[in-house]
């Protein structure tokens, strides 16, 4: 069984608690997602891309964080596969959502999950577009990800793609969110911006092991094109 087939037996079905989360994205060999904050990098050679958008379009929802759309201006699409298309998802915790953003043109709409009192001129002029603004309660200084999950069950969508950037993939991890992860490895030294923001074990004394943090458990390998996917389950210390 490939990859792609292993994620279509694992599809859930609504209803659903909470959606299945798969953390995907590309990475070279030193761990780098991209040269800069700023700027995109095209990573995945074609054979992987097409990879991703099968991939996507096995999943009711795909999410990013607003600094990949101010960044990126990704489609979010599963374009190369023919669809069907999962629906957009931006963690926007102060509503910097661009209008001129092209999941604006989605076709199935984009979900912005925003903080609990978003402005509500903002958030007519986004819904007019046909944006749907999703106020949520706040952990700390971000989107409390266990209400997000809530709510997009609550809306039946039963399976989640995080995608990135690096404080959105951080984050899922550090929660414990994270059900599925297929990584993509392309064989380059980039010497940029890490795939990840900060370690994703709390700790006190840093710890002697990498047991120590979470992996994927009984991982496998694919050769897709130049690149490598690597996939499996989640499983967390301790």
């Amino acid at each position: 069984m490939n990859v792609i087939e292993f994620f279509k037996a694992q599809r859930p079905q609504p209803p659903c608690a909470r959606p299945t989360v798969t953390l995907s994205y590309a990475q070279s060999l030193d761990g780098s997602i991209a040269v800069r904050s700023d700027a995109p990098l095209t990573l995945s050679c074609p054979e992987s891309k097409y990879f991703t958008h099968a991939l996507r379009s096995l999943h009711d929802a795909i999410l990013v964080g607003i600094g990949t759309v101010l960044a990126d201006d990704p489609k979010l699409t599963a374009r190369r596969v023919g669809g069907p298309h999962p629906r957009p998802v931006v963690l926007d915790t102060h509503l910097r959502f661009p209008d001129s953003a092209r999941l604006l043109e989605h076709p199935r709409g984009v979900i912005i999950a925003t903080g609990p009192h978003p402005p509500q001129t903002r958030v007519r002029a986004l819904e007019e577009r046909g944006a749907t603004v999703l106020p949520l309660p706040l952990k700390g200084e971000r989107v409390d990800l266990h209400a997000l999950l809530d709510a997009l069950a609550a809306m039946n969508l039963c399976s989640l793609m995080v995608e990135g950037g690096m404080r959105v993939l951080t984050a899922f991890l550090r929660a414990r969110l994270v059900d599925w992860a297929a990584i993509t490895l392309t064989p380059h030294f980039i010497g940029g911006i890490h795939a990840l923001s900060e370690p994703t074990t709390s700790f006190t004394t840093p710890p002697h092991h990498a047991d120590a943090f979470p992996y994927v458990q009984d991982w496998q390998g694919e050769p897709v094109g130049r690149d490598l996917v690597i996939w499996g389950k989640m499983a967390w210390p301790g």
